[in-house]
């Protein structure tokens, strides 16, 4: 099968080791910018027990990183997703979802290019007074962004740990001062199931936001290439950054519910619970949270640019999208054309469908990341699936019912709650067509992915052609 496409260009492999790419999927799943923007709406729906809420989603996501880790350990690939699909299902899926699952990063990932403006321009009016564009600044971040990664794997990994671990030491800071200044309130109220407003109800009303918080946990995947040992450091690295994200995820809901005195009602009206939590309890602090935010919302648009174009790169190079995305700089031997399209586009997003019409960069990170994440939860479902017929396919005297059935259904079945949270009818505008966007986009795909099988009988060959440690 590799005979066919393995003269084709490869990444620098073994230039990545586990704590790198631990420290890329943390600053992918950027816990700051999403704590900041996520847990007042946790809060409104499970009250104070939103520590509870982050566990559940966190045991969630594990289910489906067992479906990754287990992918890896037979088929390590850049492709992620596309290609544990593609092996599973045939090339029509494949070439689906490498056209599904990137118009949902790219939206996802233009949210976060907003968000990158709004917020330098917030605190730079925090700091000094002066205002610019933020479409302005999108650009210059995109920019700052697209040259790290283009200019290697090892010198843009460094710089979104360094952003990222900035961003640690703040909220940790910032966490253990509202326990210090709120000592009085300090209880185990919040760990407790039965203070869940409305019980099972309040669980669902915030599992949506919680998952959210950990979107980015499979960024290590796609770095597979690129890593030493990936059959052994990428399941590491997805269990462990997603379990020292929960921790840490749980560590700020009880900082600052305790810094709020267990007023659920009073978080859920806070725009920004952690900043309000910080004024309340060390009013001196409060210019750290905004550079917490800076920090983890550049670390985050370095580290997901870093892993999702990958996933377009390697469609390009096995023959899933037009080769030219495929491409591999000369000298740096990063996927150059795929970063630049992948940032090009979300900005053009950004300038089109948010500045022009007039939206704040806020409005745009909530209406662009509840788009984008529609695509990437199917992804995450159907790659679930994928597992037991991949498995029965190709290993069938290494499946294990537990490991390859129950778990990834199981995760398939946690997924549906998020989902239909994003897709439920009766939403407000815009949220109320994006669901029918999805399905047009995913009827796009499947039609392209049925055409393309058709038009290349040899495409199957190609998926997965290139593991990560041939």
């Amino acid at each position: 099968m590799t005979s066919i496409v393995a003269t084709g260009e490869r990444l620098q492999r073994g230039s990545l080791g586990l704590p790198q790419i631990v420290a890329s999927t943390m600053a992918n799943i950027a816990p700051a910018m999403s704590f900041f923007f996520g847990f007042g709406v946790i809060a409104g729906g499970a009250g104070i027990a939103t520590p509870v809420t982050i566990i559940t989603a966190m045991i969630g996501i594990l289910f489906l990183t067992n479906t990754l880790a287990e992918f890896t350990r037979y088929r390590p690939s850049t492709g992620s997703f596309v290609t544990f699909t593609g092996l599973a299902f045939g090339p029509a899926a494949g070439a689906a979802v490498s056209v599904f699952v990137t118009f949902g990063y790219i939206i996802a990932a233009s949210s976060v290019v907003a968000i990158s403006g709004g917020w330098f321009v917030d605190t730079l009016k925090f700091f000094t007074g002066a205002s610019l564009p933020w479409p302005l600044v999108c650009a210059v971040a995109a920019i700052i962004a697209g040259v790290l990664v283009m200019r290697g794997i090892s010198l843009s990994t460094r710089w979104a740990a360094i952003f990222f671990y900035f961003e640690l030491v703040l909220l940790l800071v910032g966490g253990v001062v509202m326990l210090a200044a709120n000592a009085g309130s300090l209880s185990i109220a919040p760990f407790l199931p039965s203070n869940l407003a409305g019980g099972l109800a309040g669980l669902g009303a915030g599992f949506p936001l919680a998952i959210y918080l950990f979107i980015g946990w499979e960024n290590s995947a796609m770095l597979a290439e690129e890593t030493a040992e990936p059959r052994r450091n990428v399941p590491r690295a997805l269990v462990s950054a997603t379990v020292a994200i929960g921790i840490f995820y749980i560590f700020l809901a009880y900082a600052v519910t305790v810094a709020f005195h267990m007023n659920a009602t009073a978080i859920g009206k806070s725009d920004i619970p952690f900043i309000d939590a910080i004024k309340s309890s060390a009013g001196g602090l409060v210019a750290l949270a905004y550079l917490a935010g800076l920090t983890s919302i550049l670390s985050s648009l370095i580290a997901l640019t870093n892993s999702q174009a990958r996933i377009l790169f390697n469609s390009g190079r096995e023959r899933l999208l037009p080769a030219f995305f495929g491409k591999i700089h000369p000298h740096h031997r990063t996927p150059y054309v795929a970063t630049w399209a992948f940032l090009i586009i979300a900005l053009a997003s950004v300038v089109i469908f948010g500045w022009g019409r007039g939206i704040s960069a806020l409005d745009y990170f909530g209406d662009a990341g509840t788009l984008g994440t529609i695509p990437v939860i199917l992804v995450y479902m159907a790659t679930n699936l994928a597992l037991p017929v991949f498995m029965l396919r190709h290993h069938r005297d290494r499946f294990r019912p537990i490991r390859h059935l129950v778990v990834p259904v199981a995760g398939t079945l946690f997924m549906l709650l998020p989902l239909w949270g994003l897709i439920q009818p009766g939403q407000s505008w815009p949220f109320n067509i994006f669901p029918y966007v999805a399905l047009a986009v995913l009827v796009i795909a499947a039609l392209y992915g049925a055409t393309i099988a058709r038009r290349d009988p040899e495409l199957a060959q190609h998926i997965g052609a290139y593991m990560a440690d041939d």
